[in-house]
């Protein structure tokens, strides 16, 4: 694949990232995915869960700015994240994998109403709609991350689809 098609894709990826669409990432984009899916599984901030979550959100975000902050404003525009965070993740998916794993962890323990460590198929949907996926994508895309066809999505499953997502190679 050629150099400009990788950041085409990579770029789009970027919105991913940026849930208010204001151009760039930052804190609150974490912040703001993180109040989405308290709201959506009636979860609240202060539980063990919610602090939970927004420490994984905190982490990811810390771990993203660390990568891709290049000018250490707190921000990360679509050109650092082309060009400094990928790049660096693509080399490195088991980095990327890593910042990501409390977050990931949390919303997961977030959307698990029974409590067995791994959300269903349709709650991971729901986890993906929260995070910006949209409705007519989200449950095939849950059903995708069941590899081993347990009707349930686990911590495993989601941190290594993540990683693959968001470190495509050149």
């Amino acid at each position: 694949m050629v150099s400009s098609e990788y950041e085409r894709r990579i770029a789009a990826r970027f919105a991913t990232f940026d849930q208010d669409g204001n151009g760039y990432i930052d804190r609150e984009d974490f912040y703001g995915a993180a109040k989405a899916l308290l709201t959506e599984f009636a979860v609240t901030a202060r539980s063990d869960k919610g602090q939970a979550l927004y420490g994984g959100a905190e982490a990811f975000w810390q771990g993203m700015a660390g990568i891709a902050d290049r000018d250490g404003d707190q921000r990360i525009t679509r050109e650092e994240f082309v060009t400094g965070a990928v790049k660096r993740l693509r080399d490195n998916p088991d980095r990327f994998a890593e910042i990501a794993r409390p977050f990931l962890h949390a919303a997961l323990d977030v959307a698990d109403a029974d409590g067995d460590g791994a959300a269903t198929v349709e709650e991971a949907g729901r986890v993906l709609k929260c995070l910006g996926v949209p409705e007519d994508l989200a449950g095939p895309a849950a059903a995708a991350l069941d590899t081993d066809g347990d009707g349930k999505v686990g911590e495993a499953e989601v941190v290594s689809a993540f990683a693959r997502y968001f470190t495509v190679p050149e």
